[in-house]
Formats: structure tokens, C-alpha cells, sequence
């Protein structure tokens, strides 16, 4: 979990100063970047975003060969004259599943620059199926609500420090709701448009039992281990999940 600052509408040196803490990260299965590692959280879509085959996801994979791990953060994509706020998941070999955010932030505009996702991306990685999605998505539980019987529920995400409340309370609430592994990465700083962020990453267990140690804005890296078993273990013996409701999302 890199919780981290984030350099306005810079790329490069976003790349630079992000390369720095992940070549001493070892041991690890999956490194998760903050939303819009690349640029922060701005509007100005045509300044800063990239293709598929720009120089950012080359980085991600590049990275992830090279730890032998997947990379995970979301950054603006321009794709058939349209920007996605886009989550990807780059695998260690190179491969990428993706995932545009489908609740874009109407309070900051960003419905009138980022087109809506409209699916919902279950990535399998080593056994574990890991359902990401991206900040304001967050405050709607029914299309994170766990009908993939997925293991970890995954938020990147550039959430101000003004509403940490929310921020804080739905995250755990995602955990105990869905019996999954909840887990939020949150960016520090001030971005271009004057806005705070204190991070306030977290991981929580099925029962809402906080797993990290993350000091709010604080510039950290923090690894978590989660486990299968013990997730396991917890939906046998409260096995709620048996009594969810039965939907599907169009």
C-alpha cells in the first residue's frame, strides 16, 4: 500500500518520484498505487492523459516484471477520442485487466471529462479473485456488493481529507457487508486546486477488523498480508453471505 504525494499534472516526474520507493519494496504480491498516480485528480484530461501504449503503462509493466509483481493504480486513459479514469491491474508477465470508474465525481465535474464505466472488473490473480474499484465509487454499495464471491475488495483513490468520515466508516462498512478483505489507497498532499489529503489508507478483514498501521499523512509504504484461509475460517463460521440478496447490475 503506497500512500503517498502526488506531483500536479506531471507524469514524469510522478514515474521518477514513485520509482524511488518501489525499488525498495520486496516481498510482495501486489503493490497498489493511489487514483490517478500520474497526475492527481484533475479535469485537464487533454494535458495528462495517455494511451494504452503511452509511457505510464509501460512503466507499470516495466515495474512489474521487474519486482515480479502486480501493479495496481488508476490514471486518466484517452481511448477512441473519449478519457477514461481507468484502474489497471498489470500483472507480473505483462498481461492487464482493466477497469473504468463508473461513478464519476459529479461535485468536481468529472463526468464532463471522464466517460462512465459500465462493468465491473473481477481479476483473478493467484487464486484470489480481487474486485478494484476507484474512490467515489465507494459511496455505492451495490455495485461493490459481493455477487462474484470475490476475496478482496480494492478502492484507490484521491479522497480529501474533509470527508475522512465517510471515508473511514464506508470502507469498513464495504468489509463487513461483503465477508471480504476491504483495502483503501488514499493519496497526502495538497493537489493543484488547493484540496488536502490525508490518506488515511486502510485494510480490514471480513469483520471489520483494521489490519495496517498507516498514520494518516504520513509518506509510507506499508505491506499487508492477507490470508485465505483465515477469511475462509471467518465466513464458515458467519457465513452471511449465504443470505444476500440475489441481483444483477445493467
Amino acid at each position: 500500500m503506497v500512500q503517498t504525494n502526488l506531483v500536479w499534472e506531471h507524469p514524469e516526474q510522478n514515474r521518477q518520484f514513485l520509482a524511488e520507493k518501489l525499488q525498495y519494496i520486496n516481498d510482495a504480491d501486489i503493490i497498489v498505487l493511489p487514483e490517478m498516480f500520474s497526475s492527481g485528480f484533475t479535469m485537464n484530461a487533454q494535458k495528462v492523459s495517455e494511451s494504452m501504449q503511452g509511457k505510464t503503462v509501460s512503466w507499470m509493466k516495466d515495474w512489474a516484471s521487474r519486482k515480479n509483481v502486480a501493479i495496481v493504480g488508476s490514471l486518466a486513459i484517452e481511448e477512441h477520442g473519449s478519457y477514461y479514469n481507468r484502474l489497471l491491474f498489470v500483472h507480473p508477465n505483462g498481461s492487464i485487466d482493466s477497469y473504468d470508474k463508473r461513478h464519476t465525481f459529479t461535485f468536481a465535474g468529472e463526468h464532463n471529462t471522464y466517460t462512465s464505466g459500465s462493468y465491473k472488473s473481477i481479476v483473478d490473480f493467484k487464486g484470489w479473485k480481487i474486485c478494484p474499484l476507484i474512490c467515489y465509487d465507494l459511496r455505492f454499495p451495490v455495485w461493490a456488493r459481493n455477487v462474484e464471491d470475490y476475496y478482496v475488495l480494492l478502492y484507490v483513490a484521491n479522497w480529501p481529507k474533509v470527508r475522512m468520515m465517510a471515508w473511514d466508516t464506508l470502507l469498513r462498512a464495504r468489509a463487513i457487508e461483503n465477508m471480504s478483505y476491504c483495502i483503501g489507497v488514499n493519496r497526502i498532499g495538497l493537489d493543484g486546486n488547493n484540496h488536502e489529503y490525508s490518506g488515511n489508507s486502510a485494510a480490514y478483514d471480513a469483520l471489520g477488523n483494521r489490519l495496517d498501521s498507516i498514520i494518516p499523512d504520513a509518506d509510507t509504504v506499508e505491506v499487508v498480508t492477507l490470508s485465505k484461509s483465515e477469511l475462509d475460517a471467518q465466513r464458515q463460521k458467519f457465513n452471511f453471505l449465504l443470505d444476500r440478496d440475489r441481483f444483477s447490475l445493467k
